[in-house]
């Protein structure tokens, strides 16, 4: 019989293994390091807004990120 951190295991791996695809199947938001300073702003104070599939995929990989840190800390607790 499988022991629940056996358990909490699997979950954290198949969580992370569907982050890891979540974050690869996005699209990119800036072109390199100059994207990444200048383009920060533009993301932080502009209200364009993710929409269709880029939306979905954000959603997804915010729930598997939870996902992810509870079962992390479940596995720590259970140790």
């Amino acid at each position: 019989m499988c022991s629940l951190g056996t358990v909490v295991t699997v979950l954290l791996i198949i969580s992370c293994i569907a982050m890891i695809i979540l974050v690869l199947l996005q699209n990119s938001k800036s072109q390199g390091l100059s994207g990444a300073i200048s383009g920060g702003a533009e993301q932080l104070f502009g209200k364009q807004k993710a929409r269709g599939l880029d939306a979905v995929l954000h959603r997804m990989t915010v729930v598997c990120a939870v996902a992810f840190f509870v079962f992390a800390l479940l596995k720590a607790y259970l140790g």
